[in-house]
Formats: structure tokens, sequence, C-alpha cells
């Protein structure tokens, strides 16, 4: 991405707006008054799921509105339309079948390529499902990391839970019912029995907050079948075990001479090697290059 900067309602364009417009995650009345008005005054509206936002379209009268679908299988095909939409002065809304569009879905991609062509981008803010969780969890808020699904095979989403270890910030997923239970044994294994919070049918009538430890969450779990979909908002890393974490330099215990014939076993010159020690240990080149020549 080359560098640009505009302004989203100052700047004078003869193309159309792409607005991203957030959508209520349960309860109607979470959606704002703009975002109303956002939805009645484009021409194109690009959904997830058509019906389900021709019933919100329907909720709030907004009529004469041309509704097009944009979704995981079909975003390839449908941007270029988008575009062409957009570079003709049509106004387009992007919603997501609830909550913020381009949070795990794949908005970030339209926009990505709108503003890759200069085209104007406007967020209307609204719901998101993950910090609506994290402001009622209990747990820190003043340092958090969205992470969103995790990958579904086992190797890949345990390779991804490693690397996580050692951050200390509240982490937020999102998971399906039918692979919680799995999700929260891989979290177990490998992050230990943390502090974790459960949400679900979040700002609707049944609206519910599970929490406890990861291990008080599985069990419960066994005597209560998970329904719908659920944000799981965790607790960090404690600052005590944080050092346990640190990953050491692979060089630590090489004296010099052995490091530099470690990265020339690797496919380096001595040269190249003596000056690769130097960098990852902060030294000066003369000082690797003695100390190797004396050995």
């Amino acid at each position: 991405m080359t560098f640009q900067t505009r302004y989203s309602f100052q700047d004078q364009q003869e193309t159309g707006t792409l607005y991203l417009v957030a959508t209520p995650i349960g309860n109607l009345d979470d959606m704002t008054y703009r975002a109303v008005e956002i939805l009645k005054s484009v021409e194109v509206v690009a959904a997830e799921d058509t019906r389900q936002s021709r019933k919100l379209l329907t909720h709030f009268g907004i009529e004469g509105v041309r509704l097009i679908s944009y979704h995981e299988h079909n975003k390839h095909s449908k941007e270029e339309a988008i575009l062409s939409l957009l570079r003709e002065g049509q106004s387009v809304a992007l919603v997501t079948d609830a909550g913020t569009p381009g949070i795990s879905d794949p908005g970030a991609d339209i926009v990505r390529a709108a503003v890759e062509e200069r085209l104007t981008v406007v967020p209307i803010p609204g719901c998101v499902a993950g910090v609506t969780a994290l402001i009622a969890s209990g747990l820190p808020t003043d340092r958090f990391t969205f992470i969103g699904f995790l990958p579904r095979e086992k190797k890949k989403r345990v390779e991804e839970l490693t690397q996580l270890r050692a951050r200390m910030e509240t982490l937020i997923f999102y998971e399906a019912p039918h692979r919680l239970e799995e999700t929260l044994k891989a979290m177990l294994d490998v992050l230990g029995d943390r502090e974790i919070v459960l949400a679900k049918e979040l700002t609707k009538r049944y609206e519910q907050f599970s929490r406890g430890k990861i291990s008080e969450v599985i069990f419960w779990l066994s005597e209560n079948e998970p329904r719908g979909e659920y944000v799981l908002v965790l607790e960090g890393l404690a600052k005590e075990l944080a050092n346990e974490f640190v990953e050491k330099p692979y060089w630590e215990e090489l004296n010099l001479s052995e490091h530099v014939e470690k990265l020339v076993e690797s496919g380096l010159s001595k040269k190249d090697a003596v000056k690769q020690v130097a960098k990852e240990r902060g030294l000066q080149k003369r000082e690797v290059y003695n100390e190797v020549m004396v050995d």
C-alpha cells in the first residue's frame, strides 16, 4: 500500500463511498441513528446474508435500496462488481450479519481493494461482539488482543496457542458451539488453567456470562450443552510467570568461536558469519574476528 492521506468528508469525490456499517449483534435497539440514515442514503447494500439484511432493512423502514451478496464464498467474484459501482459514483454500504464489517469476515478484503484504488472508505461504528464481551468480563481491559477464530486443524491450533503463551494482555477469541470444548481443552493444555469468561447471546434476552478457570468451565460444559456462538475472553499471562516464557537466544550457551562455526555450518561464509555474530551480540566485527582468530 503506497502512502496516501485524504479527508473522508472534505475531499471532493466523483466516485462513490464505501460505508462500513455496523449492525446490532442481537438487540435491534443498538442500531445507531447514523447507521440507519446511511442505509437509507446509499444505492447499494452489500450483505453477508441478504435474507438477514432484508429483515433489518424492513425493521427500520428502509426501502428502494438494491441488495447484493458479499461473503467469504463469493468475495472474489463480487469484489470487482462492488468496485465498479464505486467508480461509477454509486455509494455502497457493507454490512455483516451482526456486528462490524471486517472483523472475522471478508470485509477487510474489499476495504483493502478500495483503499488501493484511492476510493473513499468511511466507517460507521457500532457493536463489536469481542469488545462487548470484554468490557463486562471482569478481566483487564487496558490492553487486549483480538484473535478471533483459532484454526480448525489441531496441529495449527496448538501452534497458534503456543505463540500466545507469553502474551500478558487479555486475549479475545470467537468459537462455534461444536468446537468449544475442544478449543478449551487445547487452551488448558497449552496455556495452563487461567481465568476465562464465556459470553453468548450478547445483548439478547438470554445473554449469559460464564466465568471461572478453564478447567471449571470445561466441567460446567459437560453438564450444559453449548449452544450459539461464543466469545471467549481469556486472562493473559501473569507477570510473575513472564520470565519463564522469555525466549533465550539460540547462541546463549555458545562461545564466539562456536557461534561463528554454527553459522558457517548453516551455509554462511566465515566473513559473513563473523558479521552476523557481531550483529546478534552487539559487538564490533573486529572484536569477534580477533577472538575467533586467537582460537
